[in-house]
């Protein structure tokens, strides 16, 4: 149901903190406690997304250290999740979780196996493994659970081979199917994959090539875009998803110190990018301005065609919308808000406070959701309020999560830091200074003594 308070009541500090609760729900609601496993979508029906694990690995700490759950269910969780992936079947055939220490990209729910034909993802185990080695990292506790979760963290980071999935080439593929191999296409140009590239090459037992880093920087595309000197990543969370877990503030490796920034740096502009873009609307989108930006990867109102400001505009479904070289349909992601607080806070929390006021009606009770189109308001077939994804995706909702704690306390950036595969992994791509410079100190967190 929409939200009925007005948001001009509550400080910044509660604002988030509403916002940061209800996205942290979402993974309590959708988990299945039996195996640890977090549906894609709160849909009906939804298979589970390894990705949208890691997420929930990474939100637990969180929910623990902001009193939302006990550690002793956090922990229950996180075991049942660890414990599961740990046991489940590995091989080329079909009854099979993953394949070489991978997983596919969509299992069951309630078995665990792969659904959709879908392929073993590299990018997805990726994200799953920075959940995992979050949980490490946090449950640092005496006790035999506590220990487990180290035990069971460490030996599911190092039993994937990192190698085997470059295939022929310097680069990672993108992925695996049993019966037609390695997907035709690798990683180009800048996007999520940095804590891909990161863990692949601190792997201590079989990392990838020590080109393969370098190989994909070499594939980006720096531009100049409304007096923005940028890397370039269209969709927002390409700025998003590895700053979840990796500080990149102040740390630079080859191509950044050539370009005088960082990648933090390089978010921060990025942000500001959308929002430019926005102001210039050049398709003329209805709300696009100041305070309602932001194109990402998410839902959208489906494959369709229909005029806007008299020029004939492809609408899509899910699809990765990016600025200022699109696609662009008018579908506003207002989850990137949230998501890029660590970068630009002033002009996300004036967007999010804007969407309250002129669009409560597209939010949850503080949960927001993939999409929404205003554009389509009042047209056949949408009310008057235009386009909204139904339902909430749970990577929206762990970026949320993450970001927004990042944002007030830092804690899974700290958490990281203490970590040695990430420490080696940025260090052998290249990256120095900073807090890189160093030692890894210990993270501080609630009661230890979980049994």
């Amino acid at each position: 149901m929409p939200k009925t308070e007005p948001d001009d009541a509550l400080s910044d500090e509660e604002l988030l903190d509403r916002y940061q609760r209800a996205a942290f729900g979402y993974f309590l609601e959708t988990v299945n406690p039996d195996n640890g496993l977090v549906a894609d979508t709160s849909r009906p029906n939804s298979p589970a997304s390894i990705a949208v694990v890691g997420f929930a690995l990474s939100c637990y700490p969180i929910g623990v250290e902001r009193g939302w759950m006990t550690r002793e269910a956090a922990v229950e969780l996180t075991l049942a999740a660890l414990r599961f992936f740990s046991a489940s079947p590995q091989g080329g055939g079909d009854d099979v979780t993953g394949h070489k220490g991978f997983y596919y990209h969509f299992l069951d729910m309630r078995t665990g196996l792969r659904v959709w034909r879908c392929e073993l993802s590299m990018v997805d185990t990726a994200l799953l493994m920075a959940g995992v080695l979050v949980a490490g990292a946090y449950f640092s506790g005496a006790g035999e659970k506590e220990a487990e979760i180290r035990q069971l963290a460490e030996a599911l980071y190092r039993r994937i081979d990192w190698r085997w999935a470059q295939g022929s080439s310097p680069t990672l593929r993108q992925g695996w199917k049993p019966k037609s191999g390695f997907l035709h296409y690798g990683w180009e140009g800048y996007n999520e994959a940095t804590i891909l590239y990161v863990l692949s090459m601190a792997s201590p037992d079989s990392p990838t090539s020590d080109d393969s880093y370098e190989a994909w920087t070499a594939t980006y595309q720096w531009e100049n875009i409304y007096g923005h000197d940028v890397l370039y990543g269209g969709p927002l969370f390409m700025h998003q998803f590895s700053h979840a877990w990796i500080d990149f503030a102040g740390i630079r490796d080859a191509f950044m110190r050539e370009k005088n920034s960082d990648y933090f740096e390089n978010s921060r502009r990025s942000t500001y990018l959308h929002r430019d873009y926005a102001r210039h609307n050049p398709y003329g989108f209805d709300g696009y301005g100041e305070n309602l930006w932001g194109l990402s990867a998410g839902d959208g109102p489906g494959g369709f065609r229909a005029s806007v400001e008299r020029r004939r505009h492809r609408f899509s479904g899910y699809a990765a919308r990016g600025a200022p070289f699109g696609p662009d349909d008018g579908t506003i992601a207002p989850w990137s808000y949230p998501a890029s607080l660590p970068f630009a806070p002033d002009i996300c929390l004036a967007a999010l406070r804007h969407l309250g006021e002129r669009y409560p009606q597209v939010i949850d009770n503080y949960r927001l959701p993939s999409g929404f189109n205003p554009t389509l308001a009042n047209r056949r077939k949408f009310g008057r309020d235009g386009w909204v994804s139904e339902g909430q995706y749970g990577l929206d909702q762990g970026i949320v999560v993450m970001m927004i704690e990042n944002h007030r306390s830092g804690l899974l950036w700290e958490l990281m830091r203490s970590n040695q595969h990430i420490r080696r992994g940025l260090g052998r791509a290249g990256f120095t200074g900073g807090w890189l410079t160093q030692p890894a100190g210990p993270v501080v967190s609630g009661d230890r003594d979980v049994a």
